[in-house]
């Protein structure tokens, strides 16, 4: 299979980034971080947006970089966690490329996620519950919105790079 453009979406934690490089690596393409491009845009953390703005401002920020960077082909992109919950994304990004939903379990993204300090979605006294509760309502989307679910719980990054690569070469 040959596609012009590769999109990872998992929730936060499910390694989009990291295997987003490696796979642009492989392949030769641009890697590109939605959250970073909103970051370099807005010369802010996307906390301090969320934290001054709100979810919903940076939402908006979200389709406005997804309208302006999904012309472009040859890349891998990470996407933001919640991306999918705008079907309007969605419907860009399918357009434009195959979707990966890499899949974690609540329990290894909180392993993951226990000592950070940048994700204000589960910056609560009840993290755990918290990743759980947003997991559970956006898995559903993830697997509605995905070409392809590869489950991200026990692999290193290069194993998971490698099964990715082997069902894009099949």
């Amino acid at each position: 299979m040959d596609y012009k453009n590769i999109s990872l979406i998992g929730f936060m934690g499910s390694g989009k980034t990291t295997l987003g490089r490696i796979l642009a690596a492989e392949k030769n393409f641009l890697f590109i971080d939605l959250d970073r491009i909103i970051e370099l845009e807005e010369n802010k953390r996307i906390k301090d947006i969320f934290k001054i703005y709100g979810e919903d401002y940076f939402r908006n920020l979200e389709s406005e970089v997804i309208k302006k960077i999904y012309i472009n082909k040859n890349c891998i992109f990470a996407c933001g966690g919640g991306v999918v919950n705008r079907s309007k994304n969605m419907g860009i990004i399918r357009r434009n490329s195959l979707v990966i939903y890499l899949s974690v379990s609540p329990e290894n993204v909180f392993k993951r996620l226990k000592n950070t300090g940048d994700r204000p979605l589960i910056e609560v006294e009840n993290r755990e519950e918290a990743i759980r509760n947003l997991a559970g309502k956006r898995d559903k989307l993830y697997r509605k919105y995905a070409d392809i679910i590869i489950n991200n719980d026990r692999d290193e990054p290069a194993g998971a790079s490698g099964r990715i690569l082997n069902l894009l070469n099949s």
